[in-house]
């Protein structure tokens, strides 16, 4: 097996989930701002969407720990919102990974007065 060829196919796969999601939370969302990010200008995955740190994973066997390590620590070096993580594997939808308190923060402030 070509292991180079390997690593080009495993970053493709990545970029292209960072594309498909970044259209997609840009078309659910109605924001033309949220778009991949570059990594060699030291941006997250998908940038655009305030408050949140995203960290895009698109693979089979995901481990979440480490994943979530991952958006964590670079959250605290950007300074560009709570660390979260989306996920998906082949043929199935999205899913979205963070820490209860930030989602408790994150619901407490957007829905404090609805009702």
């Amino acid at each position: 097996m070509d292991y180079h060829k390997q690593g080009r196919s495993s970053r493709n796969k990545g970029a292209q989930g960072e594309r498909e999601l970044a259209k997609l939370l840009s078309d659910k969302l109605g924001l033309d701002s949220i778009k991949r990010g570059y990594v060699f200008c030291r941006e997250s995955d998908v940038i655009g969407l305030k408050g949140i740190h995203i960290e895009c994973k698109r693979v089979e066997k995901l481990n979440i720990e480490n994943a979530m390590e991952q958006a964590r620590n670079e959250a605290e070096k950007r300074k560009d919102g709570k660390p979260t993580l989306f996920h998906r594997r082949n043929r199935k939808g999205w899913l979205v990974t963070m820490d209860l308190d930030d989602w408790i923060e994150l619901y407490q402030r957007g829905f404090k007065d609805a009702d």
